[in-house]
């Protein structure tokens, strides 16, 4: 059975979106310079960066795999290279993690909270240079590159509380002399896949809340963001090192799709948290199940805001710019359908069509730019096919809808009309900064719409009524784990639980109660008497 599924995971993986765009971006490092050696990229060596960088770290730095070329999306020139981690350097990594666990679950759980309180503060010391590198390898602008390195810093200052708070319960017992409580404990190891799209803000929700509730973790970083990856853990590490824990507490294996299967097959991975898009996800959760291990799963989004008559058109077309220009329409929680009620859907698409050409395009790095390039060719080659699919299936592009004739992976933010609600390639989530307005009738016709595709990670409703708050929000309302009233499907806090339901996968991380996912619950029964009666009041042998 496992034989069958690894051999179903290498057909999907090398068809899914975030493997074939590693595999399209990297290449083995030409003989033309890299820009670290720039001064203009200098700042790269701060973060303990240089020309060469080892892909794996448990305790000590190393890698036995490919050496590969991490590019640059806005100019696709090479940064720098890594060295990527092989099979036998996970199952290295896997046994010095444990071992090292050893060490860690025995720290109280306040202690390892101020461990992690520690890395928020490492973070805070470099959030600029770190937010710059993720601006630099994975093309988001770089106020959402330090605004992503804010939220992992967030997430540990929350994660600090956390250590104090999370609790089970004493419960009341039938029986006399006994007491029923609930006890938590960690999982031990807990591996992490992230996506290219969040390279840090996504491992630091997982991570935080893990080694506060005990475990240890094993990250693979997306291929094609591995210097994000090598920089963080190396802050991470100076953290364990200077209050003499073993560093492999946090281990980092960077490496191909033979690294994501090891983990998926392997039964020392407690917890595997996988994010990324919903085919490869649907391998990775089969496959942990076929163990009956444990996933957590953050798969795609085909995110809608709707708009009813009586909404705040202002604040409409502000959310809706941010929403679906943002990351160059890259973010799993990007507005891809706008369903607009019919009285506004053309002063809508009129307004947005104004404040798109006024979005300042460039290098994400530069001051000023709020619209970055594609993560790589492979997201260029979907975007073009969606517009033709779009247009083929009776879409009108009011807006954008080409290539950019520029360095880099560049492509004009577009909005779409004129096609049906259930049209093929609006219930297609295309990683790509295109939405298409849908023209409504009713509340109930938008939330079916809403509801109808596969996907249920983000909503939004833009209304005045407060009927209409509570019915949205309510059992008949959005079926998605996102559901907002008068704010973009984008942007939220770590405060509560995020994730969504049906394709998405159903995983929860970040704030609320997710931390229960990294734990494991027992029901104790102590008797502290004399006597043994038997629930139920059974008699047995009496």
């Amino acid at each position: 059975m496992i034989s069958t599924c690894m051999a179903t995971i290498l057909r999907v993986t090398r068809q899914a979106l975030v493997i074939r765009s590693s595999l399209s971006q990297y290449r083995r490092l030409s003989s033309s310079s890299m820009l670290i050696e720039q001064e203009k990229y200098s700042w790269l060596k701060q973060l303990g960066l240089s020309t060469e960088n080892k892909g794996v770290f448990n305790g000590e730095w190393g890698g036995r795999g490919e050496v590969v070329s991490s590019m640059c999306p806005s100019n696709g020139e090479t940064i720098a290279k890594l060295t990527q981690g092989s099979v036998e350097d996970y199952r290295d990594t896997v046994q010095k993690a444990k071992a090292a666990w050893d060490i860690w679950a025995d720290v109280p759980a306040p202690k390892r909270g101020e461990i992690v309180r520690q890395i928020g503060h490492a973070l805070r010391e470099k959030v600029d240079l770190l937010g710059a590198l993720v601006s630099l390898e994975m093309g988001k602008i770089k106020p959402e590159g330090v605004g992503e390195v804010q939220e992992y810093i967030d997430v540990c200052d929350y994660a600090v509380g956390l250590s104090r708070m999370f609790a089970g319960r004493v419960l009341p017992s039938e029986r006399p002399g006994h007491a029923l409580l609930e006890q938590w404990n960690p999982l031990g190891l807990v591996g992490i896949i992230t996506a290219f799209n969040f390279p840090v803000a996504v491992y630091g929700w997982n991570s935080s809340i893990a080694l506060t509730c005990g475990n240890v973790c094993i990250w693979k970083g997306a291929p094609t963001t591995p210097l994000v990856s090598v920089a963080i853990t190396k802050i991470i590490q100076s953290v364990f090192e200077a209050n003499n824990l073993p560093a492999a507490i946090c281990s980092l294996v960077q490496g191909g799709t033979d690294v994501g299967q090891a983990m998926a097959t392997d039964t020392n991975i407690n917890l595997l948290s996988f994010t990324g898009s919903t085919p490869v996800g649907n391998v990775v959760g089969t496959t942990v199940q076929q163990r009956f291990g444990k996933v957590l799963l953050e798969l795609g989004g085909n995110n809608a805001i709707i708009v009813l008559d009586d909404a705040d058109l202002d604040m409409v077309v502000r959310s809706a710019l941010f929403a679906c220009v943002g990351t160059a329409g890259q973010r799993c929680t990007t507005t891809r359908r706008l369903i607009l009620h019919e009285s506004v859907h053309d002063e809508v698409v009129s307004r947005l069509k104004k404040a798109y050409s006024q979005v300042p395009m460039g290098d994400p790095l530069d001051d000023g730019v709020l619209y970055g390039p594609m993560h790589s060719q492979q997201g260029v080659d979907l975007y073009n096919k969606a517009i033709e699919d779009a247009k083929a299936q009776g879409g009108k592009v009011e807006y954008g809808g080409k290539v950019v004739d520029r360095p880099g992976y560049y492509v004009e933010p577009t909005i779409v009309t004129g096609l049906p609600h259930d049209a093929e390639v609006v219930h297609r989530e295309t990683f790509a900064p295109i939405v298409y307005a849908l023209k409504t009738k009713s509340m109930e016709e938008a939330i079916a719409w809403n509801n109808e595709v596969k996907q249920g990670l983000s909503s939004s409703i833009f209304t005045g009524n407060l009927g209409n708050v509570f019915k949205w929000i309510g059992p008949k309302g959005s079926d998605c784990g996102i559901v907002n009233v008068n704010i973009p499907t984008s942007g939220a806090e770590i405060g509560g639980a995020f994730g969504g339901e049906k394709h998405t996968g159903g995983g929860r991380e970040s704030g609320s109660d997710a931390w229960k996912q990294y734990m494991r619950r027992a029901t104790c029964t102590i008797n502290y008497g004399k006597e043994l009666p038997l629930a139920q009041g059974i008699k047995f042998g009496e």
